[in-house]
Parts: structure tokens; C-alpha cells; sequence
């Protein structure tokens, strides 16, 4: 007896069969598709709404340590203006450098340092969060701030290039404000 093949009328499955490759191929559309997106968002998100930005100076000790990654919120000064305290992101007016800087003053109030301490509309503010080292004795203003602009200070005041060099900042130079820290962590 002598084995023999008869030729069958499916062809062999290689692996391959058309059914099998069209969900490899849909697949893979749909996961590039998902890909571009996400990244569509993020760039939307942080074009529009949240961008983190890295401290570059010290001028924020000790709320902001250099190295430091805050979140700045790019929304909230399209509904209100920046109030006094907040920590925002900014545009040095002299170089374009992005700063990070805290609005002490706005639209209206009178700013001044009396022997290092900061006195807004003749009343002298007690602030827990900046480092005053260094600051006896140094006077500046008063000045009163322009409709429309802000007056801005860094928390480590005896060295912190801000509003005492370059005067206010226009409201709408602001880039957005700092919502938090997220590096380093604690």
C-alpha cells in the first residue's frame, strides 16, 4: 500500500488569512489614532488651560526653590483679575525672560517698603511666606499702581529683580497662575 496526497479543496492557512490581517491593520489605525489624540489634548490643555514651568532663580525663596515645577492655570484671569498673593508667571517687561513672582498690589493701591516690610494703602502687611533677610533699612515708594496692572515681588525681596526695577506689569502680560507644585514632591 503506498501512501497518497490528495489535494484538498482549502488552501493551507499560512497565517496569514485576510481576516486575521484586517484586525492586525484596524488595530493598529485605531491605536494611532488614539496616540495623535492624546497629544492633541495635551498640546491643547497646555496651550489653553495648565502648563507646568520649571524655577529657574532663587527670587522666590523659600515658597519656590529653584528646580522647582510649578502648574500655572492659564484660565482664571480670563474670567477675574490677579488678586493680591497670587504667585504668578510673567514676562520680564526689560527681556522677555519668563519670572516668577507674587501680585502685591493692584489696579489702584498704593505700594511702598518701609524699613524691609512691605505697606500697602498706608497700612503695613504682615507676610509669613518671604524671606526679609537683608532688608532692614531699605525703603522704596510710595507708588501707586496703574488701572490694569499689577505690582509684583519676589519672596526672598533682598534678591529678586521685580516690580522695584521694572515697575508694574500689565495684567494681560501675565502668563497664568501658579496652581502648585508638583516637583519636588513634599
Amino acid at each position: 500500500m503506498t501512501d497518497t496526497i490528495e489535494p484538498t479543496a482549502e488552501p493551507a492557512n499560512t497565517g496569514h488569512d485576510s481576516a486575521h490581517g484586517d484586525s492586525d491593520d484596524s488595530s493598529t489605525v485605531r491605536r494611532v489614532v488614539w496616540f495623535a489624540a492624546v497629544v492633541v489634548v495635551l498640546l491643547l490643555v497646555r496651550t489653553f488651560l495648565a502648563e507646568p514651568v520649571r524655577v529657574s532663580g532663587d527670587s522666590m525663596e523659600p515658597t519656590l526653590r529653584p528646580g522647582a515645577v510649578v502648574v500655572i492655570d492659564k484660565v482664571s484671569y480670563r474670567i477675574h483679575d490677579p488678586r493680591r498673593g497670587d504667585v504668578v508667571v510673567t514676562s520680564d517687561p526689560r527681556n522677555g525672560v519668563s519670572i516668577v513672582k507674587r501680585v502685591v498690589a493692584v489696579g489702584g493701591d498704593s505700594v511702598a517698603i518701609e524699613n524691609g516690610s512691605l505697606v500697602l494703602n498706608g497700612v503695613a502687611v504682615g507676610e509669613t511666606y518671604i524671606d526679609n533677610t537683608d532688608m532692614a533699612g531699605f525703603y522704596f515708594g510710595p507708588d501707586v499702581v496703574p488701572e490694569g496692572e499689577v505690582f509684583v515681588l519676589g519672596d526672598h525681596r533682598a534678591d529678586s529683580v521685580d516690580s522695584r526695577a521694572f515697575g508694574p506689569i500689565a495684567v494681560d502680560s501675565i502668563d497664568g497662575r501658579v496652581l502648585n507644585k508638583i516637583w519636588p514632591l513634599g
